[in-house]
């Protein structure tokens, strides 16, 4: 089946759009939707079949594991441990923002979500990216709408064919506001270290 297209005000997205999206996630489905940089895939972070499709989709590399996207920066205790004061601070200073942060992972996530011990994680400010997490009731993957080695978009009419047939919904709240990705700092180490460079400045 052709992917769905629901068009949402990118402010005060439908609720009942927003549903019927969980309600893919719930299924199994992968949907794409806008967060404060560029373009997204979701999957629910609990499905094993969901998250499989999606590294298959995407061409991606083992060691590159997807971020998530969470609900509220209180998730943070289901999908990692030992979080120290430094990882809480930095997120209270920039969550909801354009930083992700990488914590020691709880035993059982999913092996695309974890490399090397580290789970990585953030809270948008996007009221379509935040309020898919929110619908679901729990984490969503935060993987850029591309396939491995192309560009990310941050229009949805610059997604790749190949991409959106393998996908059941699309969002299509207009351009995002592009620009560098999230800032990645692993925040397992006293003081946290910069991984990326990126839209905050650590």
């Amino acid at each position: 089946m052709p992917v769905l297209v629901l068009d949402l005000d990118p402010q005060r997205p439908n609720p009942a759009f927003m549903a019927r999206a969980a309600l893919e996630l719930l299924q199994g489905g992968l949907v794409i939707y806008p967060t404060e940089t560029l373009y997204g895939i979701a999957a629910d972070y609990a499905n094993p079949l969901a998250l499989e499709r999606l590294a298959a989709l995407k061409g991606r590399e083992l060691d590159k594991p997807f971020g998530l996207i969470l609900t509220r920066a209180q998730e943070a205790r289901d999908l990692a441990q030992d979080i120290t004061s430094a990882a809480w601070e930095l997120m209270a200073r920039h969550w909801p923002g354009p930083l992700t942060v990488v914590l020691a992972a709880r035993p059982g996530l999913h092996s695309t979500l974890v490399s090397q011990g580290g789970v990585a994680m953030r809270c948008s400010p996007h009221p379509v990216a935040a309020g898919l997490a929110l619908a679901l009731g729990r984490a969503i993957t935060a993987t850029s709408a591309n396939l491995a080695g192309q560009p990310a978009p941050d229009r949805a009419r610059d997604l790749d064919p190949a991409l959106l047939d393998g996908c059941q919904v699309l969002l299509d709240a207009g351009p995002t506001p592009g620009g560098p990705a999230s800032t990645v700092v692993d925040a397992r180490v006293d003081p946290p270290l910069v991984l990326r460079a990126g839209a905050v400045e650590i």
